[in-house]
């Protein structure tokens, strides 16, 4: 349960990054069909204008076409000339009918008022021409001269050019901010793209490391039964071990009671062995975690542990603040507590007629313990670690603390520091304050 609530808040940036994607997505989808019906816009501008451009040229080559047969036929007389002036009056009409229905609505003011001024002037440019041909059919030469050489032709020409030439040039401008719209609308869509390539690649991430997580709770899932039958097993074997060790204590304890009937003289002695192993059985029995308890004494805890081996030549001082340790921490420091005794026993101060003298403080809610041995030389750290060392290491992770030994010209010093309660419980008392 708690696992789940802590899995919980996680899901808020996957929502949040799939939320981003699909909104990227659909920025994406929209820019791209922006950009398709701006290409589409932009290939029938591009058409449009091409065939606005033809037709022009169209009305300019008849005009030109017009120009040049009624110049031929001014010269030479001769009616084969009129051929070019006749193709183009047949030219001109068809021409601006088409270039009006090219521009059809979308035509701007300004193209409109050309496109009348390009129909008045070409009309006005082969009327010109058709009056002089008329002059010519009637014989009057000089009448037709006469009406050329007073230029109203050449500027009606030119008006005309500047006309066609001024529409070619917006038609032209149209195109070209059409081609910006649309290079401006696919330039949008090259960043985007880059985004959404970067957030699927995130998204991509995160799903593998989503799919690891479900593969691995159906691991462990599968294996749950297993392992609390394993569990249950070694709780048993525990259980069984521990049984044994006390029923051997027990049997030992016996014998040196009965080994006392046949000799009352080595009753006193046999009393002191007995009352050392009642000691060492109920430090075994703190070490293995059986105080039913909820929260057992430091001070308890630390003479229990010293009690099998003191005596008037293994002396031991224990002071400090009364400390509560809940029972969860009583078993791996009464591991240490042991370790540190049998070790003193074997090697350290009790082995060479030395002292232990054990202190607690308490501050912060953090006991901190020093356990010091006096009477021995240890200037030098083992080379070698033993199981006692990584049993104390392991130990001081369970307790939440730390275990540091300082090996000293006089002895061995080793500082114990451990919270003095439960956060689990702490945060329930809280809660229900």
């Amino acid at each position: 349960m708690v696992l789940n609530r802590l899995r919980l808040p996680m899901r808020w940036p996957n929502a949040v990054l799939l939320l981003l994607i699909g909104g990227a997505m659909l920025g994406l989808i929209y820019l791209v069909y922006q950009t398709v019906e701006a290409e589409r816009a932009e290939r029938e501008q591009a058409q449009l204008t091409s065939d606005i451009l033809e037709e022009l040229q169209r009305v300019h080559t008849a005009a030109l076409n017009g120009e040049t047969g009624q110049r031929g036929y001014l010269i030479t007389l001769d009616r084969r000339y009129l051929r070019p002036y006749q193709e183009g009056e047949e030219q001109i009409d068809p021409a601006l009918r088409r270039m009006r229905e090219l521009l059809g609505d979308n035509a701007t003011t300004r193209q409109e008022e050309l496109l009348d001024e390009i129909d008045a002037l070409s009309r006005a440019k082969f009327d010109e021409l058709e009056s002089s041909v008329i002059l010519l059919e009637d014989g009057r030469l000089l009448d037709a001269r006469r009406a050329i050489l007073t230029d109203e032709g050449q500027e009606t020409m030119e008006r005309l050019r500047r006309a066609l030439a001024e529409m070619e040039e917006i038609e032209r401008r149209i195109l070209s901010q059409q081609a910006e719209e649309t290079a401006r609308i696919e330039g949008r869509v090259l960043p985007l793209l880059g985004g959404l390539i970067i957030l699927l690649l995130v998204a991509i991430f995160l799903g593998s490391r989503l799919v690891t997580r479900a593969a691995k709770a159906e691991v462990e899932a599968a294996q749950a039964g297993a392992l609390g039958e394993a569990r249950d097993r070694a709780d048993l074997l525990a259980r069984e071990l521990n049984h044994r060790v006390k029923n051997l204590f027990a049997v030992v304890l016996a014998i040196v009671q009965m080994s006392a009937r046949d000799k009352p003289e080595a009753k006193p002695v046999t009393d002191a062995i007995a009352q050392r192993i009642r000691a060492l059985l109920t430090a075994h029995e703190v070490s293995q975690g059986e105080l039913d308890r909820e929260l057992a004494s430091l001070e308890a805890l630390v003479d229990t542990s010293l009690a099998p081996y003191r005596s008037s030549k293994q002396t031991a001082t224990i002071d400090g603040p009364e400390v509560l340790l809940p029972a969860k921490r009583i078993t791996p420091l009464g591991l240490v507590l042991h370790e540190l005794t049998t070790n003193a026993v074997k090697y350290g101060a009790w082995a060479t007629g030395g002292t232990i003298d054990v202190s607690w403080t308490r501050a912060n809610d953090v006991v901190t313990l020093v356990w010091r041995e006096s009477g021995v030389n240890l200037d030098e750290e083992p080379e070698r670690k033993g199981f006692g060392s990584l049993l104390m290491e392991s130990a001081a992770r369970q307790f939440g603390g730390s275990v540091k030994r300082d090996f000293t010209g006089d002895g061995l010093v080793v500082t114990i520091t451990l919270p003095e309660s439960d956060p689990a419980s702490l945060a329930t008392t809280a809660a229900a304050s």
